[in-house]
């Protein structure tokens, strides 16, 4: 008995081992040797074929991507509700952020006032809140810099076909009420040409800051005001609710820049290798918008919740200027005219707070990875003619601006009268 019982036991060793190997298990014959002639079901247990939890297969595989994932720097990043913004949709949309390492939360804000002040609080790493914001902050003595752009233009003045018909040039506002966004880009453009005009906009215009466009457009459709200055797509949704624009901002001040991409100083000095990956895929969402339409209208959807026809309109066939450069000369126009018209007061020279470096080293990083592409070609083009060592210096050259001096303040105009009501659904 005890030698058939031994002989037993050698017969599911054996039986164990094939199965084993057939199974495909790790454990070795030494091992299984090691475990005695025990019976062949408990054994059987540790050899039931191949795992498919998350140590299946080489290790090597799932560590990469983890590893990956921990090291992605995380960014929060503001942008406005508009299509003029699509570049930040497409670059999380379609992984460009990722690509370059960053994980972008995109946080929306309905003017670029509350923007700029979230962004100066550090609860945002960079903020894109128009041209008009990031300057008043400057010339209040913030110390922030401008590292890029987002769009340009695509401002415009509205008014109904009956105040349309009484309104036609900038003249033309003496005497009248006209609701704008505080601290909006179009509110500067429209303020800078009406000095230009030889009016007065603190006497000889009534101009109301409002909310956001929603606030100017009720405003304007009810008779409150005479005009709102607003920007696309509000532009064509004013049109699409029986509105007309009467001026656009690229007549009053030819290719102005709006959203620049703005961070705080000491985040610009300590992270410029994180800047750099960020407009690399900026500048990579920028070609994909240029290059594919259909689906760049389907990322902006996701983000806008207006008609697929009213998105690509306003995007691809309107008055905006989509290039991703700082734009340092219409920076500094800009700045002069706000100075001229008395909206700001500074002596700052304006240049030294826009940074073209980043961008520039990001932009031929990626004209040199595809040197035949035409897109890449006219991006260079246009950073030589705007934001190039030559620009600046041809700038500083120009004669000083003017600064005109308010003493009421330059920037706190009038706060909406009681007689100026703003339904609530447009006070958000």
């Amino acid at each position: 008995m005890k030698m058939n019982s031994r002989l037993f036991g050698y017969q599911e060793l054996v039986g164990l081992v094939v199965a084993m190997l057939v199974s495909g298990a790790a454990l070795t014959l030494t091992t299984v040797l090691a475990t005695g002639c025990k019976r062949s079901a408990e054994p059987a247990t540790q050899a039931s074929g191949p795992q498919t939890g998350p140590a299946s297969g080489p290790a090597s595989a799932a560590v990469p991507k983890a590893e990956a994932e921990s090291k992605l720097v995380t960014l929060k990043v503001g942008h406005l509700p508009v299509t003029g913004h699509a570049k930040f949709f497409v670059a999380k949309e379609e992984g460009f952020f990722k690509a370059e390492g960053l994980d972008v939360e995109l946080v929306e804000f309905t003017n670029s006032a509350d923007g700029l002040a979230a962004l100066r609080a550090h609860k945002l790493d960079l903020g894109a809140f128009g041209t008009t914001a990031p300057l008043v902050h400057i010339a209040k003595g913030a110390d922030i810099r401008i590292i890029g752009g987002v769009m340009g233009e695509d401002a415009a003045i509205i008014a109904t076909p009956e105040n349309a018909k009484i309104i036609k040039t900038i003249a033309d506002f003496k005497g009248k009420k006209v609701a704008t966004v505080r601290l909006a880009t179009g509110d500067a453009v429209f303020r800078g040409a009406l000095d230009e005009a030889g009016l007065n906009w603190k006497t000889d215009v009534q101009i109301f800051e409002l909310k956001n466009p929603p606030a100017v457009l009720a405003a304007v459709k009810s008779g409150q005001v005479d005009a709102g200055v607003t920007w696309g797509p509000h532009d064509i949704t004013a049109e699409a609710q029986g509105l007309q624009v009467i001026i656009r901002s690229r007549s009053l001040q030819p290719g102005h820049p709006c959203c620049r991409l703005t961070v705080n100083a000491k985040d610009f000095q300590e992270r410029p290798e994180v800047w750099g990956r960020f407009i690399r895929a900026f500048l990579r969402a920028e070609k994909f918008a240029n290059d594919n339409h259909e689906k760049t209208l389907d990322d902006i959807s996701k983000y806008l919740k207006l008609d697929r026809a009213l998105i690509q309109k306003a995007y691809y066939e309107g008055f905006l200027d989509q290039t991703s450069d700082p734009n340092v000369t219409g920076i500094d126009r800009f700045w002069k005219t706000m100075l001229k018209s008395g909206f700001v007061e500074s002596d700052k020279d304006i240049t030294q707070f826009v940074d073209t470096k980043i961008y520039e080293k990001a932009l031929k990083q990626l004209a040199s990875e595809s040197p035949d592409d035409a897109f890449w070609k006219k991006r260079l083009e246009i950073f030589a003619q705007r934001d190039s060592a030559a620009a600046t210096v041809q700038l500083r050259q120009e004669a000083p601006a003017i600064l005109v001096r308010s003493t009421a303040g330059a920037t706190q105009i009038r706060a909406t009268p009681a007689s100026l009501e703003v339904p609530n659904c447009c006070q958000q």
